[in-house]
């Protein structure tokens, strides 16, 4: 299982949001790159960016700093925040991100996601953040009348990157991954999709829950650590360790 350390950057600093909340920000430092670099030193092969700003307003607003880290790190990316029509996916694709992360539209626009997934087969990512198990939007500022697991399973069968499930109740919380979202993740995974958990991974009895599901169920393939890792109960190298086959034994 890999394990994703997440930076979400809104007015060019590294910050973090409890419950997807703007006015409940932490900063955590004022260089993405140098945030970027520090986490790939650890040994993360895959970055989760998040352009919060871009999120807010519609469209990608900090993708330059996200191509730099892209480019001066080397290191597999993927991003989401303000993805909402394909020129938004140029863009980023153009910037050196392996996969771009769509959330809002997959839900209001259901056509054209499928139509993006297929022109860019194996690029593009679901971003399904949910409340209660049911899909929230709009950086998730509204919650709809969809559960994620509906919205997922209208989607089979497209060439998607992964499914990025988030609990936004816990997102930014360090209360842990609760069973009823490993319940709905192992449901995504048996869907058939690629999984990423994200939201309340917290300590690293978390990551070893979630490995131990991974191992049950080997579509879920990755685990996205935010504020643990900032507030130091994470450690980006142990978890790697722990999540990676031989070496939690070793």
């Amino acid at each position: 299982m890999q394990i994703l350390p997440a930076i979400d950057i809104r007015g060019g600093q590294c910050v973090r949001l409890r419950q997807g909340d703007y006015n409940q920000e932490t900063v955590f430092g004022d260089d993405p790159l140098a945030m970027a670099r520090k986490w790939a030193e650890a040994g993360a092969t895959r970055l989760h960016l998040v352009d919060l700003d871009g999120a807010k307003a519609g469209q990608p607003v900090n993708h330059e700093i996200v191509g730099r880290i892209v480019k001066e790190l080397g290191i597999a990316c993927q991003l989401g925040g303000g993805i909402r029509d394909e020129a938004a996916i140029r863009t980023l694709l153009d910037v050196g991100l392996d996969r771009v992360i769509i959330g809002t539209q997959a839900l209001k626009q259901p056509d054209w996601f499928r139509e993006m997934a297929g022109r860019y087969p194996g690029r593009i990512a679901l971003g399904l953040d949910a409340r209660d198990s049911m899909v929230a939007t709009e950086g998730w500022l509204d919650v709809s009348s969809v559960s994620a697991l509906e919205l997922a399973a209208d989607y089979q069968g497209l060439d998607l990157a992964a499914v990025i499930y988030t609990n936004i109740a816990n997102d930014g919380m360090m209360q842990g991954v609760d069973e009823a979202t490993i319940a709905d993740m192992v449901a995504l995974a048996d869907l058939g999709f690629p999984v990423i958990a994200s939201g309340g991974v917290t300590t690293l009895d978390d990551i070893r829950r979630l490995t131990d599901e991974s191992n049950a169920h080997p579509n879920l393939v990755g685990s996205i650590v935010g504020r643990a890792i900032y507030e130091g109960t994470i450690d980006v190298t142990e978890a790697i360790r722990i999540s990676t086959p031989g070496e939690a034994s070793a």
